[in-house]
């Protein structure tokens, strides 16, 4: 049985780090393609990356804090506590910041550096030490920041803090939950606040880098992933990738980053010649403790040299790189493609349906019934997979033709495409299973094909008409129960109706049941299912994942 925590300390920080950076790499391309501001140089997700794997080597780089933690482990009493959380958290921020690149790096590894200053004076933070510190990071964020704008990592940040602080307990399992549904909700809302994002069709990249790590903390705390985040998706038009920023850094053609040893009366100085230079300047630095403190100085100029110089009248400069927006850009619209490599791009409807796939690797291409992508949407998520061999899951017979023109263009740019003609997200699940990478490409489509095939699916929703089926007639406002697309139950109560369901296709055998929860399902549709399986089939297997998808109360997968 999993443990929740009931605070935090320093081992549970150490594989928050752990589980925050394995998280960001299993997100990281999808967090790529939102790459629509403050430039459209397609790389935050891996610019978190790199972030958080210099907090992570900077926390395993000091083995007296790994054997401390396995010494705490023998010894629970041993003294030292409060000392151990912070040098933790004060490593892990310092690591982060010495490796940030690019301005979102730079402001998490700032809210990691304001959650280690809130929590380095307590043993072990519970519920509102943890709302506290989250506060103190979103103010820390902030801080950093020449011209906030709102929209970005940092308004995602601030409204974790609020909904952290909100939950109004001590309770560390609520509060983090609060957090991470908070920042869902207001990265949802980014494109309201950037008309660059809603143009694009896309969150902020940024922001939902931050959403993975938090909610990589409540799996932590409680043992469970949450699915809470509304998922990223490729923009609607490619062209849309190349879209100037509202203000400022169209202006500017170059980014300019490197450390700096320097006194902060200095950096103030650097910071009034840097913002004349160019924009988007972030300064972060260590904090107090050092005789000369390091900073990690980002900005977009044009004068590289100026740049360069306003460093070193301040101190000293060192790691310096430049990045031309005009060779990433490009880059991005000429992928390098990997012919190695194996990718997969799913389409799906729901966030949580949708983060399901991308926590499997796969690209996702927002879709379903009713909201058919096109043929430049499918091709556009296969090119950013950047893999020389694609899986394609279309997850509904109206896809199909899509995804075969979707291939075919592919192929003929020298991609290897293969379709497997899955009708539902369950049998996309089913195939997913079964990958391996050691098979022959060919042998791994048949291989997901079959399972896919193996895979009986069926869907609930609500008739829309009076129709006659194969069930007999239904009115208006009846509940469907469809199976492998034929109904087969009428029914007028929601939960009766799916029991029936279930109970007609277990009666046909089968080992696991998966149950994918949509958006208009009641409130304890996953319970009751789960409850029923376990009394009347009580050798079958249940996975429940609460999908979010539109207009099917329920999806379900019987293997």
């Amino acid at each position: 049985m999993r443990t929740v925590l009931d605070s935090l300390d320093a081992a549970a920080v150490r594989r928050w780090c752990a589980a925050g950076l394995d998280a960001l790499r299993r997100h990281q391309v999808e967090i790529d393609q939102l790459n629509v501001y403050p430039v459209p140089d397609g790389d935050t997700g891996t610019n978190l990356v790199l972030t958080v794997t210099s907090a992570w080597d900077a926390l395993v780089a000091e083995p007296d804090l790994l054997e401390s933690e396995t010494a705490r482990e023998s010894h629970p009493a041993m003294e030292g506590e409060i000392a151990r959380l912070g040098r933790v958290l004060r490593c892990m921020a310092r690591g982060a910041l010495l490796g940030a690149r690019g301005s979102s790096g730079v402001i998490v590894s700032q809210i990691l550096r304001g959650t280690a200053d809130a929590m380095a004076a307590v043993p072990a933070a519970r519920g509102r030490a943890v709302a506290d510190a989250l506060t103190a990071a979103a103010k820390a964020g902030y801080a950093a920041v020449a011209e906030p704008v709102e929209g970005t990592v940092l308004t995602v940040a601030t409204a974790a803090a609020a909904s952290a602080m909100a939950a109004d307990t001590d309770d560390l399992a609520t509060v983090v939950r609060a957090a991470a549904k908070g920042a869902a909700a207001a990265l949802a809302r980014t494109p309201e606040q950037l008309p660059v994002l809603a143009r694009a069709g896309v969150v902020d990249a940024g922001g939902r880098g931050l959403v993975v790590l938090l909610d990589a903390l409540v799996e932590v705390v409680t043992g469970q992933a949450p699915a809470t985040a509304p998922l990223a998706k490729v923009a609607r038009d490619p062209r849309l990738l190349t879209v100037a920023r509202e203000t400022g850094s169209a202006e500017y053609g170059y980014e300019v980053q490197y450390l700096l040893d320097a006194n902060e009366d200095a950096v103030e100085s650097m910071k009034l010649v840097l913002r004349d230079l160019g924009d988007s300047l972030v300064v972060v630095g260590t904090g107090a403790g050092e005789a000369i403190p390091t900073w990690n100085v980002h900005v977009h100029v044009n004068d590289v040299g100026a740049a360069i110089e306003a460093g070193l009248g301040a101190g000293r400069p060192h790691r310096i790189s430049v990045t031309r927006f005009a060779d990433q850009i490009a880059a991005q619209a000429g992928i390098a493609v990997d012919q190695e490599a194996r990718g997969v791009v799913a389409v799906a409807g729901g966030p949580g349906l949708r983060d399901l796939f991308a926590s499997e690797g796969a690209i996702v291409v927002d879709g379903g019934p009713t909201n058919n992508p096109s043929t430049a949407e499918v091709l556009d998520a296969i090119r950013a997979t950047r893999a020389g061999r694609v899986v394609l899951l279309p997850n509904d017979s109206n896809v199909h033709a899509v995804a075969a023109a979707a291939a075919e263009e592919a192929r003929a740019a020298g991609i290897r495409v293969g379709v497997v003609p899955t009708r539902s997200p369950v049998q996309a699940l089913a195939a997913i299973a079964v990958r391996d990478p050691t098979r022959r490409f060919h042998d791994e489509v048949i291989a997901m094909a079959e399972a896919a095939g193996a895979c009986r699916y069926a869907e609930v929703t609500i008739a829309t008409r009076d129709a006659l089926t194969v069930a007999g007639r239904c009115e208006a406002g009846d509940v469907l129960a469809l199976v492998e697309g034929e109904v087969n139950v009428i029914g007028k109560e929601m939960r009766k109706t799916c029991v029936i369901l279930l109970d007609r296709m277990l009666a046909g055998g089968g080992e696991m049941v998966t149950l994918i929860i949509g958006a208009d399902a009641p409130p304890d549709l996953s319970e009751l299912l789960t409850h029923h399986i376990a009394e009347q089939w009580p050798f079958v297997e249940v996975q429940a994942y609460q999908g979010g998808q539109p207009h099917y109360p329920l999806l379900v997968g019987v293997e």
